[in-house]
């Protein structure tokens, strides 16, 4: 039986290549997916590994109370702890490393990197060996500073250059002294390290005379337990912690790992929706090779064979395919994972060197894959083909599905997608963060029952295509036979398109969706024409409210200062202090009852936290704020929350006397003429072009909050291209197969009458129709989708609404047309060069 399968494999060969193909694809999306994140993660972690090669033990303060909480520092790292820590027995040397915000601007005044990656710190002496210097010398006094190698790259910035920088405060514009290397994460990810001398470093981050953390080197032979033990007993029990490099270094790279793992397990779902559109096309190639050797296998039982033998023989087939398939697709993985990694770069990503890593989980991934995957898919076909009577087979009275089967098929289909739809309808109603599960596993029953009853389906949807078939005349009007001829292998044909354009439009309905929401949200929630913020998101000094105040042409101000306050006495919620008076000006929520009145003791409250506390207009509470000082507040209105704003809304003036630090979140500004760029240069202008500070009109918040969707939205569609590929296979594979058994039908076409042009046209026409019918039940299948996602997201955001991409899905139809439209190319050539004598011979 094995010499047997193996002589239909080598027999089959260019049948089997679109098989080979899909399941090479599939292959090497999970396997380039491994060898990339398994490369990425290593170049890291052995490169944040670098970092505490010079930490031999690093020196933290303890954060925690009697109880093991942690709730404030008790115990600043000042230079007496340094001292200490560099006299203890075995240490060779200690560094005070300080850390804090810093922003650069570039040489149009405009931020390095995103806010969180924009980063400062501390250069010891006049040699820091963290920090391995390029050119130029050590910062010496306020004036003077360092900057990274890949941020002067950037920004075409030189020792000597002038640049223009903020600490949470003031614009400064020292000189860079001096440019250094460094495998700092934030910079390889875009953003950039400012480094000043120490005393610098230490005024402009607030911390005088203090360190973030000492780093303790050992003596040559002394180990790092033995340096952190000494440490231990050096220093004072329960004020400092101290941590061996080594662990410092593990808990790295066990941070990479688990930040990988997330990115991996994106890939891998991607690669296995690719897999799961594979199958389709694996059933189908082996179905139609069974059922091409009917007689063959007939023979076969008619000798002795058994049934096991016969489904055995069809998986041997299938093992022998599926192992070419791991091979060939580990080998172009590995090139996948190269490539990604360069594909990084060319995005801007800074990746550190390293070797490309190819960990035996990825072999046997590879072949497990392509294996198991090959030979579950051909399974069923070798099953159905050894259950043919041997006589019936010889007799070339193929089983066709009987109506018993038929019916099971359907009833199967039916409840399926009966319970998927029920599934999907109750996730609807459920709170957005409960509702995934559910509706996720709906999702997928709902796909497998449309699945089992898309040979139901394919008749009337094709037939509903008839009138435009009959304008091809003859080929036309066989096409649409064709097509319904055999309507499993149709189903499972379309099945691979429909899942790519499900999953494809799902997540375009969704995401035009959000970006109107997000849009509706910012035109509804807030009146003002920009709102300043820091770009790190850390609170404003409270005098960029004055300075705007102060600006020409702006007509209202109002900073939201955020506060913690005890409610009576019971729990603490977010007190919110507003301008009273401008407020109503600035903002427009959405009042739920009552008004939307800011002012004395009368404040606003976000209907959440009303419903918690059982508040309505009128109701009255006491709170405690953090000096210990109680009052009593009235609820003058409830408004529905978003976005912007939330929580109890009350008067500064109120809330001022009772806070020494005020914590300004974000201020919102009106211009008398509105936004404009003349406006929003005005204003920038009066903060003094500062880096670190963001001014936004209403366009660009909800561009902000869009570009992670837009970014996402993207990645997915390159993702799943390549399922749409694989289904583009499919059709192919289908089609070369379809027009070899129908070798006799088509000659005896060529024989009556039908030209070349003819033959062509029927099989185009066919595979038009094949790949349509899957584009047609892909797109109302996203549409839905995309709707249920909506329900779920609607429950966290009030503005969203149902938005239909109408241009779009008439983009992914015609993309269906085409896939239809190429994959016929070589099968409709092959039909036409057919001999009609040797085609009509044929059996």
């Amino acid at each position: 039986m094995f010499r047997t399968a193996l002589r239909n494999v080598l027999a089959h060969k260019a049948r089997l290549l679109m098989t080979v193909l899909a399941v090479m694809l599939g292959v090497a999306f999970v396997s380039g997916t491994l060898v990339f994140t398994n490369t990425i993660s290593d170049a890291f972690q052995k490169s944040s590994a670098k970092g505490f090669d010079r930490v031999d033990v690093a020196v933290t303060s303890d954060y925690q109370d009697s109880e093991g909480d942690r709730v404030g520092k008790v115990h600043d790292l000042n230079r007496a702890v340094l001292d200490k820590s560099e006299r203890v027995p075995g240490a060779a040397s200690a560094i005070g490393v300080v850390q804090g915000f810093t922003a650069i601007a570039d040489k149009d005044g405009k931020l390095i990197g995103q806010g969180f990656q924009s980063q400062g710190g501390n250069y010891w002496g006049d040699k820091d060996p963290r920090y391995p210097l390029a050119s130029g010398h050590a910062p010496k006094g306020a004036g003077e500073i360092l900057i990274d190698s890949e941020t002067a790259k950037r920004a075409g910035y030189e020792v000597g250059d002038t640049v223009r920088m903020s600490v949470d405060g003031p614009v400064l514009t020292p000189k860079i002294a001096g440019i250094f290397t460094t495998d700092d994460g934030n910079v390889a990810a875009g953003g950039s390290l400012t480094l000043f001398d120490t005393a610098t470093a230490q005024k402009q981050f607030g911390k005088a005379g203090v360190y973030d953390q000492i780093n303790v080197t050992a003596k040559p032979g002394v180990s790092q337990a033995a340096l952190k033990a000494e440490l231990d007993k050096a220093l004072p029990e329960g004020t400092v912690q101290t941590t061996t490099g080594k662990q410092l270094a593990d808990d790295q790279a066990e941070t990479i790992s688990r930040s990988m793992s997330g990115m991996q397990t994106a890939l891998l779902v991607f690669a296995g929706i690719a897999l799961f559109v594979g199958t389709f096309i694996i059933a189908n190639t082996f179905t139609m090779l069974v059922a091409q050797r009917t007689k063959e296998l007939a023979l076969m039982r008619a000798v002795g064979a058994s049934r096991r033998q016969v489904t055995r023989s069809v998986l041997i087939e299938a093992f022998v395919v599926g192992a070419v398939a791991a091979v060939t697709g580990l080998v172009a993985g590995i090139g996948i994972g190269a490539g990604l990694r360069s594909l990084m770069g060319s995005f801007g990503a800074t990746v550190p060197d390293g070797p490309l890593i190819i960990k035996p989980a990825t072999i046997a991934a590879a072949f497990a894959v392509g294996i198991l995957v090959t030979m579950l898919a051909a399974w069923l076909p070798g099953r159905r083909a050894a259950k043919i009577p041997p006589v019936a087979a010889m007799s070339s009275v193929h089983a066709k599905a009987t109506t018993k089967s038929l019916v099971l098929r359907n009833t199967l289909g039916t409840l399926f997608s009966a319970a998927g739809i029920a599934v999907v309808l109750v996730a609807t109603t459920m709170d957005g963060s409960d509702g995934q599960m559910p509706m996720g596993l709906g999702a997928v029953l709902l796909i497998i029952g449309v699945f089992i009853l898309t040979p139901l389906l394919s008749r009337p949807l094709i037939a509903a295509a008839a009138p435009l078939l009959r304008a091809f005349g003859v080929a036309g009007k066989l096409a649409r036979q064709n097509s319904v001829r055999n309507p499993r292998r149709t189903a499972a044909t379309a099945s691979a398109l429909m899942i790519g354009l499900t999953l494809i439009t799902g997540m375009t309905v969704t995401a035009g969706s959000l970006q109107q929401a997000i849009d509706k949200m910012a035109a509804s929630a807030i009146k003002a024409d920009y709102v300043v913020s820091m770009a790190n998101g850390n609170p404003l000094s409270p005098d960029v409210e004055k300075k705007l105040k102060q600006t020409d042409g702006v007509t209202a101000t109002s900073s939201m200062t955020n506060a913690v306050a005890r409610v009576d006495g019971k729990t603490d919620e977010y007190l919110t202090g507003v301008n009273g008076a401008a407020i109503g000006e600035l903002t427009g929520p959405k009042v739920d009852d009552g008004s939307f009145k800011v002012g004395g003791s009368q404040v606003v409250v976000d209907s959440t936290t009303a419903e918690s506390n059982h508040w309505k207009a009128g109701s009255s509470f006491s709170v405690s704020f953090e000096d210990g000082k109680k009052e009593r507040l009235t609820v003058a209105g409830t408004y529905e929350s978003n976005e912007y704003l939330s929580g109890i809304l009350l008067d500064q003036s109120t809330l001022a006397p009772h806070t020494s630090d005020p914590y300004v979140m974000k201020v919102m500004a009106k211009t008398s003429g509105g936004a404009s760029a003349a406006a929003q240069d005005k204003l920038e202008k009066a903060l003094d072009n500062n880096p670190a500070i963001k001014v936004q009109d209403k366009k660009d918040i909800s561009n902000e909050i869009a570009q992670m969707f837009t970014l996402m939205l993207n990645m997915l569609y390159g993702l799943l291209a390549m399922a749409v590929i694989v289904a583009v296979l499919g059709v192919i594979n289908t089609l070369a197969m379809s027009v070899f058994e129908r070798s006799q039908e088509i000659g005896m076409l060529r024989a009556i009458g039908l030209d070349r042009k003819g033959i062509k046209r029927m099989v185009r026409m066919e595979s038009l129709v094949i790949s349509l019918f899957g584009g047609v039940l892909g797109i109302g299948l996203g549409v839905f989708f995309g709707w249920a996602a909506g329900e779920l997201l609607a429950s966290k955001m009030p503005t969203y609404a149902l938005v239909l991409p109408w241009a779009r899905m008439g983009v992914f139809l015609l993309l269906a047309a085409t896939v239809g439209v190429l994959a016929a190319l070589w099968p409709a050539r092959r039909a036409a060069r057919l001999n009609m004598l040797e085609a009509i011979k044929a059996e």
